[in-house]
Formats: structure tokens, C-alpha cells, sequence
């Protein structure tokens, strides 16, 4: 999944390179609104991917004492970050330059260079956009796309995505502005088309924003990693009951579980020890990226009783507190 991820942001960051280029000497030859908010547009996806692969690199970072589950999270943070840029550089700057071209509108000259930069502005995209939504869909599986865009857990290639479908969304519009400015004779077209450009990115930053904040504060890990470990733990001769499962997701290949299991009350320790190696042992093999598995022994009732009080906000008192877990 890195790999895949790597790639994308790679084949993102090249085609921004070159289309915030030829953007930007566009713009110094026509006067462009639309066409200079376009390039600031491509400058900060180009930052964007920088970041995100800074991101990868420091998220792979092994494990250490200050962070035992690794580093995972350290993405999660740069992919918020990324939202933050889009929205206060990418929809700010072109807000602000279309309410400057409303004000003071100047007249577009040598509209036919906005016309072929935009156009190959929307090869390269087109390009990145094609290599990114393949990725997603083999990521996505049997997921809707919105349902996949809220429960994946690496923020890489669904960033790029949205980064990549918002630019192409703005070239359209810029394409537009241009042309009613040019047959209108009317240079507000091309600042009202920067305006939407903004508003564009505004949205698009909204719903990163709201995605990689949850992934940073912490979610649980998806719905079939927590069926499993039950599944896994419940199947063991050894188990009376699985009562439930906790997770946490410290990365896109990271996550940490508590599980809840009771018993048969005929086991000494040495075989309880057994059992909790067999259930470590089925749940890595179906989830490799569960790093830390603990498991308390506990009566169903019991269970019940905590995850009842966490759920209320209820504060476990020092009676009620658990022994530490046997593993």
C-alpha cells in the first residue's frame, strides 16, 4: 500500500511541476485572473505532494521508546496540514485575486496562449487524476467511493485524488471564464471564474480537513479488522467467549487492539498463555498490520459493565480498574 501511495503522490507531483510552469508564464502574458489563480492552484499542489511524501518517510520511521507503535500518525498530521495549505493558499489567493479583477478589471490580451495551456494543463491532470482514481478503486473494493473515502485509512491517495479532481474541476471553470471573456469583451468573467476556482478549492479543503482531522484524533480500525479478531478469538477451544474488541489505528499499516476474552475456568496460566500465542498468531496472519494485540480475561458481565462506563464518559475507579493484561 506505501508503494502504491508513493507512486501516486510521485505522478501527482510531476504533472504540478510542469503545469504550475507553463501557468504562470501564461498568465505574465495574457494578465489572466483566472489563469494566475490556476498557477498559485498548481504551486500548492505541488507543496502538497512535497509534504505528503515528507509525510510517507517520516511515518516509516521504526518504532522507539518515546513511540512504541511507531510513527504512523506522523502522515495523518501532514495530510491535515495539506488541507490547511489548500484552503489558505489555493482558495484564499484566488478569491482574493478574483475580487481584485472585479474591482480593477483589465482587458485579457493574447487569449489563445490561455487556451493551449489550458488544454495541456488538463493532459497532465488528466494523467495524475487517471493513475490516482485506478489506485483508489483497487483500494476501495467492494466500498461505495464516499463510503471508501470515509473509512481508508491512509490519507495519500484519497488526498491526491480530491487534489487532482478539484484542479480539474477549476481548469474547466478557468476554461470558461476565459472564453466569456474573450467573446463578451468582458474581463469580470475571468474574475468571477477565479472566484469559483476558490470556492472549489474551499470545498475541497473542507473535506480533507474533516477526514485527516478524525484520522489524526484517533479512530478505530475498520469494521472487518474488528470482526476478525473476534472471530479468531471466539474459534479457539480455549475461549468461552470472545466479549469484544477495542482498536486504534496509529497509521495507514499500524493498529493496536485490546480484546476482551473469557476463558474456560479450568485453564492454568501456561495454557491461557497458549491460547493468547494461537489467537496473536491467526489475527497477524489475517491482518498483518495489527502490531500489538493485548487481551484481558474477562467474564461477558464484566465487559459489559466497562465498555458501558467508557462509553458514558464515566471515569473507571481504582476497584474497578483491570489487572494488567496477561499479554
Amino acid at each position: 500500500m506505501a508503494a502504491s501511495g508513493h507512486k501516486v503522490v510521485l505522478v501527482a507531483l510531476a504533472g504540478n511541476v510542469a503545469v504550475a510552469i507553463t501557468k504562470f508564464v501564461a498568465a505574465g502574458i495574457t494578465g489572466s485572473s483566472a489563469m494566475l489563480s490556476e498557477g498559485v492552484h498548481s504551486l500548492v499542489d505541488c507543496t502538497n505532494e512535497l509534504l505528503m511524501l515528507y509525510g510517507m518517510r517520516r511515518s516509516q520511521r521504526a518504532p522507539d521508546e518515546a513511540h512504541p507503535f511507531g510513527h504512523g500518525r506522523e502522515l495523518y498530521f501532514w495530510a491535515f496540514i495539506v488541507a490547511l495549505l489548500v484552503f489558505a493558499l489555493g482558495a484564499g489567493v484566488s478569491v482574493y485575486e478574483g475580487v481584485h479583477h472585479l474591482r480593477h478589471p483589465e482587458p485579457m490580451v493574447r487569449p489563445s496562449v490561455n487556451y493551449l495551456v489550458l488544454g495541456a494543463s488538463i493532459v497532465f491532470e488528466g494523467w495524475s487524476w487517471i493513475v490516482a482514481i485506478r489506485q483508489f478503486r483497487r483500494d476501495k473494493g467492494a466500498l461505495g467511493w464516499f463510503q471508501a473515502f470515509r473509512q481508508s485509512k491512509d490519507p495519500t491517495t484519497f488526498t491526491v485524488l480530491f487534489e487532482d479532481t478539484a484542479a480539474l474541476a477549476g481548469l474547466v471553470v478557468a476554461l470558461v471564464g476565459v472564453a466569456l471573456a474573450q467573446l463578451t469583451g468582458n474581463p469580470t468573467y475571468d474574475g468571477a471564474a477565479s472566484i469559483v476556482i476558490g470556492l472549489i478549492l474551499a470545498v475541497t479543503a473542507g473535506l480533507l480537513a474533516r477526514e485527516t482531522k478524525a484520522l489524526l484524533v484517533g479512530e478505530s480500525a475498520g469494521r472487518l479488522v474488528r470482526e476478525d479478531i473476534l472471530r479468531i478469538a471466539g474459534a479457539d477451544p480455549d475461549v468461552r467467549c470472545a466479549n469484544g474488541v477495542i482498536t486504534q489505528q496509529f497509521g495507514p499499516d499500524t493498529v493496536v487492539a485490546a480484546l476482551s476474552a473469557d476463558f474456560h475456568d479450568h485453564l492454568d496460566t501456561p495454557r491461557i498463555e497458549q491460547c493468547i500465542g494461537r489467537i496473536e498468531t491467526g489475527v497477524q496472519a489475517a491482518h498483518p498490520e495489527v502490531v500489538a494485540l493485548f487481551i484481558k480475561p474477562q467474564t461477558a458481565e464484566t465487559w459489559r459493565r466497562r465498555i458501558s462506563r467508557l462509553r458514558d464518559g464515566v471515569a473507571v475507579t481504582r476497584a474497578d480498574a483491570a489487572p494488567p493484561p496477561l499479554h
